[in-house]
């Protein structure tokens, strides 16, 4: 068994994941754009949507604010977010640029409902929580696809290459086939700009973390845009921990007319890190489980993909979003933690991950009125096809060969081969002030998996109904509460006794809350309260009247319950603030140990808040050009177990920034920036349990950067 994956530690590498679907027509209404002006509720100027995606422009105007005013991932639509009604969080360019944030982890952090951190400090996954439930693998999206996840590897995100960050939160399943009853994190890239900018980037600071990236882009010529990114890292981060990176991101917009637009976009990268992260502590000291001279995780990832878009002349809208993706992992480590004591050998471990997927999504969208109400239909059929071969190996070794050990051979070989076709219908109306959304999806899902060893296979067939209503009224001073209902679905992999694939894990969630965003106000303020339950999770069965194997139940249920507040604004003296608070009161409701029921599930903690505040000095003073941030997120403690015999700690966290445009004041330096930024300044580093598995969390980390645009 592989203990060093957190992002999944109770069902240690499980069989996988399910994808999300993809070849999809649909019909959706639009409740922003057919209200007269004059009754003030019609909102914004209209989004264009490429491929799901969002057009790239219209999105960069969005993002130069930490207040934004749109979503393009909720629905699938140019829908405001105030007319929006469910909870979605948006984390701007602006907003990573002033929190000099450098992974997905930090990018997510100051966000109502996340949580993150539940396994310590480990760059090999993205953990990131909502409302108590992991997105690390069934809800990891990128431009509208999931990014699919089978067996160990997960396609990793450089936030140097997105333009913005959408985290929708609860069931979503009706827009994006499988994922987890948490909502997904929908990460959107750069793309092509009709404007030309260019734009170089040196990084350095701790722990010996050395960066170059660059951002290119602009016309070619009429009707024809660019844009290239590009990164180079070498870095050492906390205990001995590689957080090598290198990649290129080109891609590429036709717009032969302004009905048509064609975005061609690929991705190379290449990452190394280290296959186990997990640390204890010896004589007062953090030292890790395995050797880093030994131990290693190199991932190669590949993505090519097209986003289309063309509007018909009587209303119609097509859609098409595609993208091939292969991932290769290489990964092995060793347990070295008996070696302050008298060990004869230590145990090595191998491990191979080769994933491909295809995946597209095909919408049709109509616009139009039935008297006094508005409709925008969206309807279609997605597919997704991965395929995965994984490979698992053990050795032994004694502490005096460690130097020159090889790779355990593989001894462990299987397959895994998903297919998933899903077909979903969605209506926007708009009548009044009122504001109704309603979904209905359903997926079909082939899964094979192979033992390469033992030659037998296993197949397992399913189909699942998703849908999603809500209902919200808008009123003039920019209130707007709403109510909604999502459910949710994730295939399962794990088998049962009699060697059958469980059913998929289900989720389900009503929420009602209010938004706050008065047109043409730099603020927004959103509270939401939910019930979100997801039941039918495999669970382990310890059984000794059974063969030796791994055998699994679908009886696990966890009932989430809280509510969130969140607030952002801009004043007109140069001060911007991010706060939010989440509440969530977790419980096992359903589990094959009876005597959990009751309990509250591991790493949940129940209070969660954190405040950021920036201050840009104004332009007509000594110190113009000079910026300076601050944040503080605090957690609750959180249980050990689902058995809460133990508690982890709570903990406060402070973070840190400071840039200087020297442009303000040196017009021959228009362009130049130096930004230094902190994370975690009392050097807290707290130890995280769960189930038996322990980490500890990242240092402090000080980290500069020079930028010149040009």
């Amino acid at each position: 068994m592989l203990v060093s994956n957190p992002s999944s530690a109770r069902s240690r590498l499980r069989s996988s994941t399910v994808l999300f679907s993809l070849f999809a027509t649909a019909l959706l209404p639009n409740a922003a754009h057919a209200q007269d002006a004059s009754e003030k509720t019609t909102r914004l100027e209209t989004l264009t949507v490429t491929g799901g995606a969002g057009d790239a422009a219209t999105i960069a105007e969005d993002n130069d604010t930490v207040v934004p005013t749109r979503g393009i991932s909720a629905l699938k639509t140019d829908t405001p977010l105030i007319e929006t009604p469910r909870a979605v969080s948006v984390v701007t360019r602006k907003e990573l640029e002033e929190r000099g944030v450098q992974d997905m982890i930090q990018a997510t952090r100051y966000t109502s409902g996340v949580t993150t951190g539940a396994f310590g400090f480990d760059p090999r996954f993205d953990q990131i929580y909502i409302r108590g439930l992991s997105t690390t693998t069934d809800s990891d999206f990128r431009d509208g696809l999931r990014q699919p996840y089978m067996n160990f590897g997960t396609f990793t995100t450089e936030v140097y290459t997105l333009d913005r960050i959408e985290i929708l939160k609860g069931p979503v399943s009706v827009m994006y086939g499988a994922a987890s009853a948490a909502g997904i994190v929908n990460r959107i890239s750069k793309m092509p700009l009709e404007e030309a900018h260019r734009e170089v980037e040196l990084q350095y600071g701790t722990i010996g973390r050395a960066q170059a990236a660059f951002d290119f882009g602009g016309p070619i010529d009429d009707g024809m845009f660019y844009r290239v990114v590009g990164l180079a890292r070498d870095a050492e981060t906390n205990y001995d921990i590689a957080d090598d990176r290198y990649l290129l991101q080109p891609s590429f917009t036709w717009k032969p007319d302004e009905s048509t637009s064609l975005t061609i976009y690929g991705l190379a990268q290449k990452g190394e890190t280290d296959a186990s992260p997990r640390t204890f502590e010896h004589d007062g000291d953090i030292v890790r489980f395995s050797d880093p001279d030994y131990d290693h995780q190199k991932v190669t990832q590949y993505q090519i993909g097209y986003q289309l878009e063309h509007e018909f002349d009587n209303g119609l809208t097509f859609r098409q979003n595609a993208r091939a993706s292969d991932l290769d992992l290489n990964a092995r480590y060793v347990d070295t933690s008996t070696r302050f004591g008298a060990p004869v050998a230590y145990t090595t471990t191998a491990v191979t991950d080769d994933q491909r997927a295809y995946q597209i999504d095909n919408q049709l969208e109509a616009k139009f009125d039935t008297g006094a109400v508005s409709h925008t239909l969206l309807a279609g059929l997605d597919y997704t096809w991965i395929t995965s071969d994984f490979g698992l190996g053990f050795g032994s070794v004694a502490p005096a060969d460690l130097s020159s050990a090889p790779t355990p051979a593989l001894t462990t070989l299987s397959g895994r081969d998903l297919r998933q076709t899903g077909v979903y219908a969605q209506e926007q109306a708009e009548f009044g002030n009122w504001r109704a959304v309603g979904g209905l999806r359903y997926d079909w899902v082939d899964q094979t998996a192979v033992n390469k060893v033992a030659g037998t296979e296993n197949r397992k067939d399913d189909g699942a109904l998703s849908g999603q209503v809500g209902l919200l009224y808008l009123f003039d001073n920019g209130i707007a509460p709403y109510v909604s209902y999502g459910t949710s679905f994730v295939p399962s992999t794990q088998q049962s006794a009699s060697g059958i694939v469980l059913d998929p894990t289900e989720g389900e969630q009503i929420e009602v809350g209010v938004k706050y965003q008065p047109e043409g106000e730099s603020y927004s303020l959103t509270a939401a309260a939910y019930q979100l339950i997801e039941s039918g999770k495999p669970q382990f069965v310890l059984d000794a009247s059974l063969p030796v194997g791994y055998y699994y139940k679908s009886s696990g249920e966890n009932t989430y319950k809280g509510f969130e507040l969140e607030g952002r604004k801009e004043f007109d003296n140069g001060i911007s603030l991010i706060a939010a608070y989440t509440y969530n009161h977790a419980e096992i409701t359903g589990n094959v140990d009876a005597a959990l029921i009751g309990n509250t599930p591991s790493t949940t903690p129940r209070h969660t808040t954190s405040l950021w505040v920036n201050y840009a000095v104004g332009e007509n003073t000594q110190l113009a050009g000079l910026t300076l941030g601050a944040g503080v997120r605090v957690t609750d403690g959180s249980y050990t177990s689902d058995a809460n015999t133990e508690r982890n700690g709570g903990a406060a966290y402070l973070d840190a920034s400071v840039s200087y445009d020297f442009g303000k004041r040196a017009p021959q330096l228009d362009g130049l920036s130096l930004a230094i930024s902190a994370t975690n300044l009392a050097d807290r580093r707290e130890r995280v349990c769960t189930d038996g598995y322990c980490y500890y969390g990242q240092g402090r980390t000080v980290l500069g950067s020079l930028k010149y645009k040009w």
